[in-house]
């Protein structure tokens, strides 16, 4: 069972500056271990009212272990001959090269070598991170920099990093001065030979794209042993294999976006899709009167302050699904709707207005239409025919 988060405080001696989020764990890929939409993202949490028992022909199986400064986990039907020691060796190696290669926390990371390159120098890389680079630059360019893999300094000037705890207003100010070119524009990629060089003395950081890849790679894992039936996730980003083998969807719970507090707001239903969720409620830092959340926006130099409370993305691959939610965060509210629907997204807005939620949706998500305070209901999502489905209760048990 995951741990509840529980908020940690520290005092500036300037002034007062409280953390909220996990312990800092410098192993890690990222710090951010909030699990933004889904109710406790390990497989203990998937919701039972709607799973029968897997046919007599496969097996149940659970398998964990940490990672990244989280935990992943997988839930899957499967052949009882499985050797379940080797899936589990595999799944932990998987995202133990995630967090390797991509780690702004590890010196020795593929990612922090390109980081202390000097521009212009050509740097080799290993084949995971070339293809998460891509698509983030990708992404970078199409969100026209909503989502920024160059925001490494930002990210450690406002206490997020590896560098420091706290803001540090000198580092912020130099961080904002930067006026480098956009990030696709500051690195190169020579995906033939595997190698990438700046142009820019830039910092990158794949916080806001590793984990959703990190489940993309365990999926194939799963894959590669012959399991059909799976639902894996790392921290707040999921991906479902297939259905249960009995043809039921995975249902999972929509988390309630309200910071030190964990509560069920819905149920979704996941058949071949991936799913992943972007907020401002697990991991912030609190100067006086103003809580400020870790996703940073490059183009304000600051911190995401704009009303939306979370966005949850689907997509075929957790990758894109974990950057897309990030870009519409940080987007906002009507920037962020204009670009899901010009981008064909489809993404789920928690918005706070007036002490209450605002929910918008798009694609399968309008099937739970426009909300004002009321909860989700539950949304079969994936391959099967969509269709919105009698609201049930998420209860508090697990498998």
């Amino acid at each position: 069972m995951p741990k509840t988060l529980s908020d940690s405080n520290s005092q500036s001696k300037q002034q007062e500056i409280r953390h909220s989020g996990e312990s800092r764990n410098p192993s890690g890929v990222c710090q951010d271990t909030w699990i933004p939409a889904f109710a406790g993202m390990t497989v203990n949490h998937v919701l039972t009212w709607k799973r029968n028992e897997a046919p007599t022909a496969l097996k149940r199986i659970k398998l964990h272990g940490p990672t990244m400064a989280t935990r992943w986990s997988v839930l899957c039907d499967a052949d009882p001959q499985l050797d379940q020691a080797a899936l589990h060796t595999a799944l932990a190696a998987a995202v133990a090269r995630v967090d390797q290669q991509m780690s702004p926390f590890k010196p020795d990371s593929d990612l922090m070598r390109l980081n202390r390159a000097a521009p212009g120098e050509w740097v080799s890389l290993p084949p995971e991170i070339m293809t998460v680079l891509a698509r983030a630059l990708e992404i970078a360019r199409l969100s026209d920099g909503a989502f920024d893999p160059a925001v490494g300094a930002l990210v450690n000037a406002w206490g997020f990093g590896a560098e420091r705890e706290d803001p540090d207003a000198a580092a912020i100010r130099v961080a904002a001065q930067w006026g480098g070119p956009p990030a696709h524009q500051s690195l190169e990629l020579d995906l033939a030979t595997g190698r990438a060089r700046k142009h820019a003395d830039a910092l990158f950081d794949l916080c806001g794209i590793a984990k959703g890849y990190g489940v993309d790679q365990m999926t194939a894992v799963l894959q590669a042993h012959g399991v059909a039936h799976a639902l894996v996730a790392l921290d707040g980003e999921l991906r479902a294999l297939g259905t249960q083998a009995n043809g039921e969807p995975w249902a999972v719970a929509v988390e309630s976006p309200e910071p030190g507090r964990r509560a069920a707001r819905g149920v979704i239903e996941l058949a071949d899709v991936a799913v992943a969720t972007s907020g401002d409620y697990r991991r912030w830092v609190q100067i006086g009167e103003a809580r400020l959340s870790h996703t940073m926006d490059s183009r304000r130099a600051a911190p995401v302050n704009n009303g939306v409370a979370s966005v949850t993305v689907l997509a075929s691959d957790c990758m894109s699904a974990d950057a897309w939610a990030t870009a519409l965060l940080v987007s906002g509210p009507v920037q962020g709707l204009a670009l899901a629907q010009r981008m064909g997204l489809e993404a789920l807005f928690m918005l706070r207005r007036e002490g209450r939620w605002v929910e918008m949706g798009l694609g399968r998500f309008a099937t739970a239409g426009v909300s004002v305070g009321a909860g989700l209901p539950a949304i079969s999502l994936g391959s099967r025919p969509s269709a919105a489905i009698a609201a049930k209760a998420a209860p508090t048990g697990g498998i």
